[in-house]
């Protein structure tokens, strides 16, 4: 059918389903650009070139209407003048014809061509969707016994990811992208868009819950990081934020894994991170993964000792007595200090006061609260006690 559209229109022809995965291509000769050989060597459009298309509104007129759209080349990312149009089903789009058309004139009559190619291509397109769909309600049920730890024994968990055709080798993680409500058709449609077309990470499976998309990210043995995770969840945050205006959507990650039977724990961490991103909305905004919540990670627990004992902090209880007869600030001024990482620049320019100042009210600090603010184990201490304040305040 490529070979066929490409005869007819005398172009290169490729076809893609509605993630740019490659479904088939015609022959060609000579002439082909950059961005075709790339699609064609991956079986996939390259990212550089779906942003480039999304940033000059293709990507928004094609997923808009069912008329071709004319593309003039977008040089940098190797990409030469194309014609295009959406193949759809009612209003869902199935995938693209993309035909490179160099410097050959685009008739009325040739649009028309690539219009009605579209509803021959159509029906290819549905059964592909459709069998990839089955594909995908075969293995929720599996993936959710995974994420609950319902499957606990290795062998167990291999064969049963070889019966869906799963590759869980090497190392592994949860990640959560969480919505401020429950998903629509659309946001689902994007989202699955985004992360087939979003080639930092390689997904593995993912599910809906309510207003969270989970999804098990499988890391090559080179390309176990953190950051990647990190650097995918940001963009994929930003990206769909930017297209479907919406303003609060978060996303979190647990540690990766060598094996699939820490699955669940990975999933657990995800959890408790939007927990406490919840809990602390201005400490933790940038944070994503369970690695990066350093002292948050036990905060609960401490929180639920120091309740128990009944204990209170000598140091910031004279800070506050002292606060309260004085009608001075010195707690807060203590508490922007440790926040600030122990920087008196940073911390001056938080606090809107001259550096000495606040330097003479550290010395002050010091001598009524009793403390040696050059002592980390007694910062550290403080930090985590002011924390623990804070939530025995929310609680209450």
């Amino acid at each position: 059918m490529a070979d066929h559209i490409g005869e007819i229109l005398d172009c290169p022809i490729t076809i893609e389903d509605s993630n740019h995965r490659i479904i088939a291509y015609s022959e060609h000769e000579e002439n082909v650009d950059a961005a075709r050989i790339a699609t064609i060597i991956r079986r996939k459009v390259p990212e550089n070139v779906i942003n480039s298309l999304w940033k000059s509104g293709v990507m928004t007129k094609l997923f808009e209407s069912d008329e071709p759209v004319i593309i003039p080349a977008i040089e940098n990312v190797g990409l030469g003048n194309r014609i295009a149009v959406s193949v759809r089903k009612n209003n869902e789009v199935l995938g693209f014809i993309w035909a490179q058309t160099n410097d050959k004139k685009i008739t009325e009559d040739k649009l028309q061509m690539l219009k009605e190619a579209a509803k021959q291509v159509k029906n290819q397109l549905l059964q592909h969707q459709i069998k990839k769909r089955k594909a995908e309600e075969n293995y929720k049920e599996f993936f959710w016994k995974l994420l609950a730890g319902h499957v606990p024994k290795l062998n167990e968990i291999k064969r049963q990811a070889d019966k869906f055709g799963i590759n869980l080798d090497g190392k592994l993680s949860v990640a959560i992208i969480e919505f401020d409500h429950e998903v629509s058709p659309k946001i689902e449609k994007h989202a699955y868009y985004l992360i087939e077309t979003l080639q930092q990470v390689h997904v593995v499976c993912r599910v809906f819950d309510q207003n969270q998309l989970i999804l098990l990210i499988r890391h090559g043995s080179n390309n176990a990081s953190i950051n990647s995770l990190k650097c995918f969840l940001e963009n994929f945050i930003e990206k769909i934020k930017e297209r479907l205006k919406i303003e609060q959507v978060k996303g979190s990650c647990g540690l990766i894994y060598d094996s699939p039977q820490m699955i669940n724990k990975s999933y657990q961490e995800a959890l408790r991170v939007l927990e406490l991103k919840e809990e602390f909305s201005h400490e933790l905004k940038l944070i994503y993964s369970y690695q990066e919540l350093g002292i948050y990670q036990f905060l609960e627990e401490l929180f639920n000792i120091r309740n128990k004992e009944k204990y209170q902090n000598y140091s910031i209880g004279k800070l506050r007595e002292y606060d309260r007869k004085h009608q001075s600030n010195l707690l807060p001024t203590l508490k922007t200090y440790l926040e600030c990482d122990n920087n008196v620049q940073d911390a001056a320019k938080v606090l809107h006061v001259h550096t000495n100042t606040l330097n003479y009210r550290l010395k002050r600090i010091a001598e009524i609260a009793e403390i040696d603010l050059k002592d980390v184990n007694q910062k550290i201490t403080l930090y985590l006690d002011l924390k623990i304040e804070e939530m025995k305040s929310d609680n209450s």
